[in-house]
C-alpha cells in the first residue's frame, strides 16, 4: 500500500476476443502503477459468471496483482455458491467482493431470488466467512442503496450487519458530492463500525454512458456537472478532459477528508485513470 492508501481498479468482462484483447492491454497499461487489487463484476441477472470466473483467474495467474472476485446472490443456489467458492480458492484469490447483485433487468428491477439460493448479500458474507479462506468485502452507497427509499440510517444498519457477519471493507458505488460519503462514514463510525469505506471513482469520458449508469443506479448528477457535460457532450475530447478534471478534483477532496483509497471504475481503458493518478500522485 501506499501511504497506507489503496488504488484498486474494477473492470468488467468483455463479450467477445476483441474486448478480452482491450481488456488485458488497459490491464498492462495499469500494472505500472502496482495497484492494491483488481475487481472484475458480475453482469445483470449473473450473466457474464463464468467468464467472470475465468478472467478473474487469469488476472490472478499472469500479472500477479491481488484480485477481488466478485460473487452474486443472482442467478446462483447456494450449492452453485459454494462451488464458486472453491473455485476462486483453488485459482489463489484470497478476497471476493458479496454482492446481492442486480436483476436481469438493471438496479431497480423487482427482485426475485433464486430458487435454493440466497436473498440478500448478508447472507453471502455469512457463507463465504463459513467457507473460509477469503477476505469479504462488500458493497455501499453513499447516494443510498436504489432499494432504500434515500434512508441512509437503513443503509447504515445493512453495512453494521454485514461487518458483525465478516465483512472487513466495503467499496462503494460511484457518486460525486463528498460530503454525501462522509455522511456515510461519520454515522457508521457512530454505531462503532470499523469498517474502511473506499470511495468509487468514475471518471467519465462518455456521457451517454454516464446518463445510462446514473438512470439504471438511481445516482443522483449534481446539475453543474450535468449542465458542463451537456455542452460538450458531442466533442468526445473534451469530455474526457472535463470528466478527468471533475474526477481528479473530487480525489483530491476525499482524500483531504480521509478517504483510505480509491476505487476506480475503469470502463474497461486506462488512459483517464491513469492521467487521474498522475495527478493525484504528483500532489502527494
Amino acid at each position: 500500500m501506499k501511504s497506507g492508501l489503496t488504488y484498486s481498479f474494477e473492470f468488467f468482462p468483455p463479450k467477445d476476443t476483441e474486448g478480452e484483447e482491450r481488456l488485458w492491454a488497459a490491464m498492462s497499461q495499469l500494472e505500472s502503477i502496482a495497484p492494491d487489487f483488481i475487481s472484475v463484476t458480475y453482469g445483470a441477472g449473473g450473466s457474464t459468471r463464468d467468464r467472470t470466473i475465468r478472467i478473474t483467474s487469469e488476472i490472478t495467474a499472469r500479472i500477479h496483482v491481488p484480485t477481488v472476485a466478485h460473487l452474486t446472490c443472482v442467478g446462483s443456489t447456494r450449492t452453485e455458491l459454494i462451488e464458486i467458492l472453491g473455485k476462486y480458492r483453488s485459482a489463489g484469490i484470497k478476497s471476493i467482493l458479496a454482492l446481492r447483485g442486480d436483476p436481469t433487468g438493471g438496479p431497480r428491477a423487482p427482485w426475485t431470488p433464486t430458487e435454493g439460493g440466497l436473498s440478500h448479500a448478508d447472507e453471502l458474507v455469512t457463507l463465504a466467512a463459513e467457507f473460509g479462506g477469503f477476505t469479504i468485502g462488500v458493497a455501499s452507497f453513499p447516494d443510498g442503496h436504489p432499494s432504500s427509499n434515500g434512508d441512509i440510517d437503513k443503509d447504515v444498519q445493512v453495512l453494521l450487519e454485514k461487518e458483525k457477519r465478516g465483512a472487513t471493507f466495503a467499496t462503494t458505488q460511484f457518486f460525486f458530492d463528498v460530503t454525501k460519503w462522509k455522511t456515510l462514514v461519520d454515522k457508521l463510525a457512530a454505531k462503532g463500525s470499523a469498517l474502511p469505506i473506499i470511495p468509487g471513482i468514475l471518471p467519465v469520458t462518455n456521457v451517454k454512458q454516464l446518463n445510462r449508469m446514473a438512470e439504471l443506479s438511481g445516482v443522483p448528477i449534481p446539475a453543474h456537472i450535468s449542465e458542463s457535460f451537456s455542452k460538450i457532450e458531442d466533442n468526445a475530447d473534451d469530455v474526457r478532459k472535463l470528466g478527468v478534471e471533475i474526477a481528479t478534483k473530487l480525489c483530491q477532496d476525499l482524500l483531504e477528508a480521509g478517504a483510505p483509497g480509491l476505487h476506480f471504475y475503469t470502463m474497461n481503458t486506462s488512459s483517464a485513470t491513469r492521467e487521474i493518478y498522475s495527478q493525484i500522485k504528483d500532489e502527494r
